[in-house]
């Protein structure tokens, strides 16, 4: 057990210690508490022995205490036990016993008079005699002290028919008095009592042991670790104090008089602590096999390795690969259908949404054509429950594509979560047949663009954005209006526009429609339409419609390469830091987007219509509106607030301001509109 980390120490170190006093009458022992505890062990820590070899110690501690443990079990209750059946560990040959560190610590428990203040002072003092050693070590070096006795009586107690010099020794060391068949018939239950208490102290420093082997992981790899190995000198603390009760005990078992001495409480005690330990240990073992499958996932993203390859390595364990679930026909199919195939990766949790299914629809109808490239569904659950099983088996009947079988979580979790930044969204993640990632979001551009978007590669998406730049308003706008994409083509000026607050909106719409009407457009053949997001046909409120808006909104946000800001990233950004405003509209000529404003100031610019209307014949609508709305947003702008949903995928680090174009402060918020689904944040 070498090299346990420092900061233990450190940490004990760094507690307040008043004066050290004996616990009789201020506070029972097994009312203390951690912090209590520390207190009064921690100036019994100079430093620790780095040199000492505790791990060959324990070794033939364990070798002791497994045998002696089996004979007491044949012994009292006649239990037949191979003790073949036990691995004899070997120390190292350089190994040298500290025989008279051990003897002292032996002398300090010796024929101790039970109570708990005694069991503590004798703790104490068994710490500072141990002051130099590691705190595992201090454990290992007590229960080997006791380790000599209690095996070298079970051994007595084994060999003195046999033996005539184990027969003398044994009545020296008052065996013959505990194996006396009425004193062993009397005293069975205290004495296997004992003996279990032995196995579980022996089982907590294994567990010390088990967390100092993982003491070279790295933190961040294996967080519960840390906090496991600050408790550990308080683990050790009830680890002495148990063996010297156990010392005690053994005292009483074989003397003359008939004392009681309960164990119980320690036994309860040790069976917490081991308890404890297990669960962390448990914890520990899981993130140690999440970072070694990230490290070897990672390796295998960094290779050239072919597609199905990559796809087993992420999804399963070596030894669990099972087939995918073919949605068409629903039947299981090997996943060597995925080799040499480009591979979308459905990534999502069971909030699916069926906006979220039907967009990947066409995609699906439009990629089988040429049978290069296959869609596959990784729900992401941590736990499954019947529940989940069930919600599980409807979405998967909703997806003509593939499915990947539950089994328990996915081997690559971890690497999804940090390296394609997933948080609970859906997200598209798309592979060529060399296991290369060429996007790792891909459902932003499949949302705003569709099939056009195909082969869904970086490059694509940004060819895209650059090929329609200003003319990004259709692919916001769909299912807003039945006659939308009509007026578009026909390359109408259309106010697209909407709010929280109703009686904005009503304001605007009246407002709006008025300035339509008016006798001037109609000189000027000037046709402007109006649609308000998030209200049907009749004014009833389409809340599926507003949701589907600004999830395409956010979409084309995030597009964009925030880097290298231009004129169209500004405008789309603007239209989303409306997202929580009272009002907002935006104008458009056909697809092209001409202003993008507050509510305040573009009701403001309807309301003045009469102030310049009187240059739309001869500039036209499109100079007028943007010079009068320049004028009025000056003169009033309120903050910009841009709320960006961080399960999205990856935020940018810095914004401007597409207002002003200053760096705009950074904020965390949480926001829960106690609503289950995909569409709750809208």
């Amino acid at each position: 057990m070498l090299g346990l980390a420092h900061n233990v120490a450190t940490k004990v170190a760094s507690v307040v210690h008043t004066t050290q006093k004996t616990i009789a009458g201020e506070l029972s022992l097994f009312a203390m508490s951690d912090k209590k505890i520390l207190e009064e062990i921690y100036t019994t820590h100079v430093h620790a022995d780095e040199s000492f070899d505790d791990d060959s110690l324990f070794v033939i501690v364990e070798n002791i205490l497994k045998r002696a443990t089996q004979n007491v079990d044949k012994i009292v209750q006649g239990t037949q036990v191979h003790v073949d059946n036990i691995e004899e560990k070997t120390p190292k040959a350089s190994f040298s016993v500290p025989l008279c560190t051990l003897k002292g610590i032996s002398c300090e428990m010796q024929c101790k008079p039970p109570g708990d203040e005694i069991a503590h002072n004798t703790t104490v003092a068994i710490l500072n005699k141990l002051s130099k050693y590691s705190w595992e070590a201090k454990a290992s070096l007590t229960l080997a002290a006791f380790a000599m006795e209690y095996g070298e009586f079970w051994l007595l107690a084994q060999l003195r028919e046999s033996d005539h010099l184990a027969k003398s020794i044994a009545i020296l060391k008052r065996v013959p008095v505990l194996l006396k068949p009425s004193e062993l018939h009397k005293r069975r239950q205290s004495i296997l009592e004992l003996n279990n208490l032995i196995k579980a102290t022996l089982q907590v420093i294994e567990c010390i042991d088990q967390f100092n082997k993982y003491s070279t992981y790295d933190p961040k790899d294996v967080p519960d670790l840390s906090i496991a190995l600050d408790h550990i000198p308080v683990v050790v603390y009830w680890v002495i104090i148990t063996v010297v009760a156990c010392a005690t005990k053994i005292t009483i078992l074989t003397s003359d008089e008939d004392k009681e001495y309960d164990l119980a409480p320690y036994s309860q005690k040790i069976h917490y602590v081991l308890n404890k330990l297990t669960i962390q240990l448990r914890g520990c073992r899981k993130q140690i096999e999440e970072a070694e499958t990230y490290r070897r996932i990672t390796k295998l993203f960094r290779t050239p390795t072919e597609i199905m390859e990559v796809f087993k390595g992420l999804i399963f364990t070596k030894d669990n690969v099972q087939p995918l679930i073919d949605g068409s026909t629903k039947q299981t199919v090997k996943i060597d259908i995925l080799r040499r195939k480009n591979v979308l990766l459905f990534i999502s949790s069971l909030d699916v949404s069926d906006d979220d299914i039907s967009i990947l629809k066409p995609i699906h109808e439009f990629t089988k054509r040429d049978n290069q490239y296959k869609i596959v569904w990784i729900p992401i659950v941590e736990q499954w429950t019947d529940d989940l099983r069930k919600k599980f088996d409807i979405l998967k009947n909703k997806m003509p594509w593939f499915t990947v079988q539950y089994s328990g979580p996915i081997a690559g979790i971890k690497f999804i979560k940090e390296e394609w930044n997933f948080k609970g969204k859906p997200t598209v993640v798309v592979m060529n047949p060399q296991g290369k990632v060429e996007h790792s979001n891909a459902l932003h551009m499949i949302r705003v663009w569709g099939a056009k978007a195909f082969p869904f590669t970086k490059t694509t998406e940004e060819e895209l954005s650059h090929s329609h730049a200003g003319k990004w308003v259709g692919s916001v706008v769909e299912g807003t209006h039945p006659s939308v994409h009509t007026w578009i083509k026909e390359d109408k000026y259309i106010f697209f526009y909407g709010g929280k607050d109703n009686e904005w909106i009503q304001q605007f719409t009246k407002k709006a429609a008025a300035l339509a009407n008016d006798p001037i457009f109609k000189e000027a053949k000037i046709h402007l339409e109006l649609v308000c997001v998030g209200k049907g046909s009749k004014g009833e409120d389409d809340h599926g419609g507003l949701g589907r808006f600004w999830t395409s909104v956010e979409s084309l946000f995030f597009t964009k390469d925030h880097k290298q800001v231009d004129s169209v990233s500004q405008e789309i950004q603007k239209l989303l830091s409306y997202k929580n405003e009272s009002g907002w509209a935006v104008l458009s000529k056909g697809s092209t987007v001409l202003v993008t404003g507050h509510g305040v100031s573009v009701l403001k610019v309807v309301e003045d219509f009469e102030k310049w209307k009187g240059h739309v014949k001869e500039k036209g609508l499109e100079f007028c509106f943007k010079a009068y709305y320049e004028k009025i947003s000056q003169a009033s702008r309120p903050c910009c607030r841009l709320d960006i949903p961080g399960s999205n995928g990856k935020v940018p680090e810095l914004m401007k301001c597409p207002d002003c174009h200053r760096s705009m402060e950074t904020f965390i918020s949480y926001k829960c509109c106690h609503i289950d689904g995909p569409t709750a944040h809208h």
